[in-house]
């Protein structure tokens, strides 16, 4: 029996997909939401650090299978590397409802007003396509706040003087410093700095009908085992299934976006849980797979008016790949700094996010989330014993003893940097595979290198006997903060989408994620996701009229 028609598919359920499923059901369409993925479930995936975090990759507990979903990483001498979802190189998202959302750490930073301006503010780089957005701060701020509200953030950006401007205060109050957080909270003050508790999309109280966080000390790369970190999972994806007008289809991978003549999307073709393949007609088709399978999906759906890929005739599907070198420090004391109060990380700083003399824009530095064992074994300063018994006993004698301060630049968009795909590799499915190729712009580890010297400057100043900086900024980016290789913007010759999320030249075809970001600022991304899933479905919501758009 063939599929009902619906009026809306959106494929990926995570940030953007979650909010826009929600978004267009409460408000009447009919909606299929696809997800390659399951429902997560806390007994299935427990807090064991060997299947979640054993290459530092964030919620690989969470999928995809790495059997069944191949990537190639192309490296600069042309060598084509088949890489899987366990290893560094994959540029991992999580398959799952609530994706990212389930396992995060649930930073919930909103952008600064530079960062929708940094070519204004900045000036052009050289080697860099370093832009405004098309939309600024002032307008996303309504849907920063919905986005709090909705789906729940703890926090007081009164304590913070580099917020941005709001009109109304996150709904619940912060979380309380750790022992790690009140050391290091208190040498920022004598260095002049300006510490302030981490805005959290997790319950300091009891929120929604659940409960609040235990300050479980496994939180990162896991689900939450009482409910209370706050995803699109447990939040708005089960409120548009409550409508009666979103259907949430599990274990179906999506391999194509079909349009008819005219260049209008149709629907999509996918497989479902039992590899068979299948036909979903609608109206409209929103893309929210994460930077690098929308881009994947664009680039496989080619028709003539489009031969390479939707939206993809001037070449900037798959371009800009982003996400975010994480730079920092890490200090010995010699006293217990840290308690593993979960989930680690309680307070950060933007002091150098912005205006800083010879840095393009900055970055955030916070203390870190919880070093588990295995991942603390890679803690260690440089010449430290890496087995045998100095390595076991500096593990026994020091694991509550290392601090670590660090946090995300602000990395440099670059048209080389990006997702293409691969036509001889192909996924359990027959699907061409994600092809990751291109460098981070060498300025970013330049910043990386400054940030971290600002990061060990604290921890001297909270009393570490010895430091050692943690450099990033080399390599591909991309990972859990994945962006920009769809982005918006008023040119179609060099964008993807208008300022709405809708693909040039197809008026019923919509991204909703992190793609859609034109520079991906110093901070955590996932509260601008869901902003921007409000955003763009506030648009479809209040201009689709059941055939077109309103002019």
């Amino acid at each position: 029996m063939a599929n009902r028609h619906v009026n809306a598919i959106v494929v990926g359920a995570g940030a953007g997909g979650g909010v826009v499923a929600k978004e267009l059901a409460v408000n009447g369409l009919s909606v299929v939401l696809f997800e390659r993925g399951g429902w997560p479930q806390y007994d299935k995936h427990i807090n064991d650090e060997l299947i979640s975090q054993r290459t530092q990759v964030l919620g690989s507990a969470f999928g995809p299978d790495h059997l069944k979903n191949p990537r190639v990483r192309i490296w600069e001498d042309g060598f084509r590397q088949v890489v899987t979802p366990i290893e560094g190189d994959y540029g991992h998202n999580a398959a799952c409802v609530g994706s990212g959302t389930v396992s995060y750490g649930a930073m919930a930073w909103r952008f600064m007003p530079e960062d929708f301006r940094m070519r204004s503010t900045y000036g052009q780089v050289e080697g860099s396509t370093l832009e405004d957005w098309p939309i600024s701060y002032e307008e996303l701020e309504p849907y920063y706040e919905k986005a709090e509200w909705e789906v729940g953030v703890s926090g007081d950006d009164a304590l913070n003087p580099f917020s941005p401007p709001r009109k109304r205060p996150q709904p619940m109050p912060p979380f309380e410093n750790n022992r790690e957080g009140k050391v290091l909270a208190a040498a920022c003050r004598r260095l002049g700095l300006h510490p302030f508790p981490i805005p959290m999309l997790r319950n300091s109280i009891p929120y929604h009908g659940r409960p609040a966080c235990i300050r479980n000390r496994t939180c990162v790369g896991f689900a939450c085992p009482v409910d209370g970190k706050n995803g699109t999972h447990n939040t708005v994806i089960p409120e548009a299934m409550a409508t009666g007008n979103c259907e949430v289809r599990t274990h179906c991978q999506v391999a194509e976006v079909m349009s008819d003549g005219s260049g209008r999307v149709t629907g999509v073709k996918y497989f479902n849980g039992e590899d068979q393949g299948e036909v979903q007609t609608a109206d409209l088709v929103i893309l929210a797979a994460s930077a690098t399978e929308t881009a994947r999906l664009m680039l496989n759906s080619t028709t003539k008016l489009f031969p390479h890929g939707l939206g993809n005739n001037n070449d900037w599907v798959g371009r800009n790949l982003q996400g975010h070198a994480y730079t920092g420090a890490m200090g010995l004391f010699d006293f217990e700094v840290t308690d593993y109060a979960g989930p680690g990380a309680t307070f950060g700083f933007c002091d150098y996010n912005h205006h800083n003399p010879g840095i393009v824009g900055g970055g955030l530095l916070c203390n870190e989330f919880n070093a588990l064992p295995y991942l603390f074994t890679g803690s260690r300063p440089p010449g430290s014993a890496s087995w045998g018994k100095a390595h076991k006993d500096f593990q026994m004698r020091n694991i509550k003893r290392v601090a670590a301060l660090h946090g995300p630049i602000q990395e440099m968009p670059n048209f080389s940097a990006r997702v293409t795909v691969d036509q001889k590799v192909k996924d359990h499915w027959g699907i061409p595979v994600v092809a990751l190729s291109g460098e981070r712009h060498p300025m970013d580890h330049e910043h990386c290198k400054w940030l971290s010297a600002r990061a060990e400057e604290v921890l001297k100043e909270a009393g570490a006997l010895e430091t050692w900086l943690r450099v990033g900024g080399r390599g591909l980016s991309g990972g859990q903060h994945q962006a920009g290789t769809a982005r918006m913007g008023n040119d179609p010759k060099t964008s993807v989408t208008n300022r709405y999320g809708q693909v040039h030249g197809i008026d019923n075809l919509f991204v909703a994620d992190g793609s859609l970001f034109v520079t991906v600022g110093g901070f955590n991304p996932a509260l601008s996701i869901l902003a921007i899933g409000y955003w763009v479905s506030d648009y479809i919501t209040t201009t689709w009229k059941g055939t077109g758009f309103k002019s």
